[in-house]
């Protein structure tokens, strides 16, 4: 596979994710021979490449002739999965590739889809036939659509048309279902089975129950959830060169999922898990939701990192992780694990700027906010004055209790921005003798830090923005309150 960005804004190369290389690998023995004839081209340059995980990737590059002809040949098969062949004026065509890989085809730039002749291989004329069907039926929905846009409000044609519309979406389910029953194992199958919604069941609620709009709902999104990849083969690594694969993949996680750290591990979990078959969709799954979690802007996210990265890369399992990135993980995690919500805080005993000790273990308050923070830290002369500003109006009154760590060892200069700004009701603590190891057990590698803790010294929030701090602690007393 030759990895050429030929067209940067249309082709995106990803080169730390190995399956688009040498991972992927095909059992097919025979090469491939294909053989297209564009009419309206010639000497020029002609691009075939694959969707993966919503982008697509160039595979090679060849020439089409003075008579419009090009050939993609090579010794090794190409893996299974749609592909594109992309042109000089940055139009394209696709083409279904599964097992039979000589073929010819030919196709008119007027339009690729109703233009295109096959020669030699069932599966990829059968999607060709596809998109002919598929082709037809848009253009009919389109002019019904425009129809009943143009009729009235009260026009008695309105429900004919969606009559009609309603007819043309039964068509089209009936056809796939057709073409899967006569393809049985095919790509083709595996593509249309892929891309349908799971139907939902009509949900039969008992008599007088109330709210039952709400309840059908609640159903009707566990049920989808529950099985939004039923019509997806996870352990058939075709799947990953499709265009609609690495999106239900991504919806899902980021929409259907709900936003909670430990929620989504369990699901990642739960889908990788079913994947263990295919090497390669195992790979992707886990490359995948790691790449999410570290991604994220979740606050808590670093726990769901943190879980796949004990699972599968620190295990031993990610078998396509080079070394020098699983020792940096390995750090990471370790640097992570003490500050992931949930957790218990470590315990410090630090000085304060005025002499005696103070233990964090020994605040009593329904809400501790700490902070690590310097003055050399322009960030911190603007947020600290403005934590004491959000402080005062809003949050004294309410129990909590701000433990100020100044983490440098210029005391003057610590003293007198307490001074200055009038920092005299926060617990202002420092560690002269850097004996405390406060950096390694908050992870604190810029300023400020900030950490918001329970009663019971548990963490409850991490690196919260300080204009975020009044909303995000009121939230969490009501629910304590209303938890009883």
């Amino acid at each position: 596979m030759k990895k050429l960005n030929i067209y940067p804004s249309f082709f995106i190369l990803l080169s730390f994710l190995s399956l688009v290389g040498n991972a992927m690998t095909n059992s097919q023995e025979e090469g491939h021979k294909i053989e297209i004839k564009i009419n309206g081209f010639k000497d020029t340059t002609l691009i075939l490449g694959h969707y993966f995980n919503q982008r697509m990737y160039v595979d090679d590059t060849t020439r089409i002739d003075s008579n419009g002809r090009a050939v993609f040949t090579d010794k090794e098969a190409l893996p299974g999965g749609i592909y594109v062949v992309y042109l000089p004026n940055k139009k394209y065509f696709d083409l279904l590739i599964d097992r039979d890989q000589t073929f010819k085809v030919s196709v008119d730039t007027s339009n690729f889809i109703t233009s295109m002749e096959v020669i030699g291989s069932e599966q990829t004329k059968a999607f060709n036939r596809y998109q002919r069907f598929i082709f037809e039926r848009q253009e009919k929905a389109q002019k019904l659509q425009e129809r009943l846009k143009a009729a009235g409000s009260e026009s008695n044609d309105r429900e004919k048309i969606r009559e009609e519309l309603d007819i043309l979406n039964e068509e089209v389910k009936n056809h796939w279902n057709e073409l899967i029953k006569k393809h049985p194992g095919s790509l083709l199958a595996l593509f249309l089975k892929g891309i349908q919604e799971v139907e939902i069941p009509e949900f039969d609620l008992p008599e007088g129950v109330k709210n039952t709009d709400s309840i059908r709902r609640v159903k009707t999104y566990q049920y989808y959830r529950t099985h939004y990849f039923d019509n997806i083969d996870l352990t058939d690594e075709r799947i990953l060169r499709t265009p609609f694969f690495g999106k239900k993949v991504a919806h899902y996680f980021s929409s259907l999922v709900p936003q909670i750290p430990d929620t989504l591990l369990k699901e990642a979990i739960t889908i990788i898990e079913k994947s263990r078959p295919s090497p390669n969709v195992f790979q992707f799954l886990v490359s995948d939701l790691f790449n999410f979690a570290n991604d994220s802007k979740i606050m808590g996210m670093d726990k769901m990192l943190v879980g796949l990265a004990e699972k599968y890369y620190l295990s031993g399992e990610a078998t396509w992780a080079d070394e020098e990135f699983l020792k940096k993980l390995e750090t990471r995690v370790k640097e992570l694990k003490p500050t992931l919500i949930g957790n218990q805080a470590h315990d410090l005993k630090m000085q304060a700027y005025d002499g005696p000790y103070f233990r964090l273990y020994e605040i009593q308050a329904p809400i501790t906010i700490l902070v690590f923070w310097e003055t050399d830290c322009g960030h911190c002369k603007k947020e600290i004055p403005k934590l004491n500003k959000i402080y005062q109006e809003d949050l004294i009154e309410k129990g909590v209790k701000v433990f100020a760590v100044y983490t440098q060892g210029d005391q003057p200069e610590w003293v007198e921005f307490i001074e200055k700004h009038e920092l005299y009701d926060f617990i202002n603590v420092w560690d002269p003798y850097r004996h405390t190891g406060f950096r390694d057990y908050y992870d604190v590698k810029s300023t400020p830090t900030i950490f918001i803790l329970d009663k019971n010294k548990k963490i409850i929030g991490k690196r919260i923005a300080v204009d975020d701090l009044p909303g995000f602690i009121d939230h969490f007393l009501k629910f304590q309150n209303e938890k009883g």
